[in-house]
């Protein structure tokens, strides 16, 4: 079988998913990596497959299963595996993917019991990481309020580790609608704020509910019209000499206590 070079249409064509506006025009974005490739087959949304020889050798088993399955697999030189990778050190393993965010309406449908909901948030590393802890909670979905990355940028699936196929996203541009319809739906809303009025370690008794977590932009934290929405302004506890914990680690650190109750037999 000879290997496609990076010239050719089909590759080119997958190299400009790296640009949001592509993605924004084809409803396609890419999956590099193992973990990530593995997820997008199981969820049944890859288009195609890419792999260079060296991963023809190392990832035997998923190329096999994925051509099994009916999904295109084509190998590609090691040029055209380094043009699709966005790593320093490209894996040579690229999924083409269907986008994946829902409707808001659709995460509602399942009457959720614990979601996060980040506000504007920017940095893709972050967005990727929170998603991979609310996979790891059990959360029933991650919604990006307002004016938020594309969680398929390459960045934000890396850092996902594959969660990002596991738990349902939404991207609701309007801040007020989004609220809206999280109250509407029965959830409380909990703002965490450095000065809210609970502390997170006597929060137990609202996290038994349904609850919808507002995690604040990296820069600019949580917008103060925004926190005032939300039935409880939520404070970490902070017991040694830093100034604030950084918006992935929040987070966990929300999500978990959350988990904890809510699956306390």
């Amino acid at each position: 079988m000879d290997a496609l070079s990076e010239r050719n249409p089909r590759v080119v064509s997958a190299v400009k998913l790296q640009r949001a506006a592509h993605r924004r025009k084809t409803g396609l974005f890419l999956a590099e990596g193992a973990n990530a490739v593995t997820a997008a087959l199981e969820t049944g949304r890859v288009r195609e497959l890419f792999y260079s020889l060296a991963a023809a050798k190392r990832d035997v088993a998923l190329i096999a299963g994925a051509d099994a399955d009916g999904v295109r697999t084509t190998l590609v030189s090691d040029r055209a595996a380094e043009h699709l990778g966005e790593t320093v050190t490209a894996p040579g393993l690229v999924a083409v993917c269907e986008q994946l965010d829902v409707p808001l309406d659709q995460i509602l449908d399942g009457a959720p019991r614990m979601l996060a909901v980040p506000v504007e948030i920017a940095e893709p590393g972050n967005a990727g990481t929170l998603i991979r802890v609310a996979d790891a909670v059990g959360a029933d979905g991650v919604v990006l309020a307002g004016d938020a990355v594309d969680p398929h940028n390459g960045k934000c699936v890396r850092a996902s580790a594959g969660s990002l196929f596991h738990v349902p996203i939404a991207r609701s541009r309007s801040i007020d609608a989004t609220l809206d319809a999280l109250s509407s739906a029965g959830i409380t809303l909990l703002a965490t704020t450095a000065h809210g009025e609970v502390d997170l370690d006597d929060a137990d008794d609202i996290l038994t509910g349904p609850v919808a977590w507002l995690f604040g932009n990296e820069a600019h934290g949580l917008d103060s019209a925004v926190a005032a929405r939300a039935d409880h302004r939520i404070r970490i506890p902070i017991h040694g000499r830093a100034e604030s914990l950084n918006l992935a680690a929040a987070a966990a650190i929300c999500l978990y206590a959350n988990a904890r109750v809510q699956h306390a037999k």
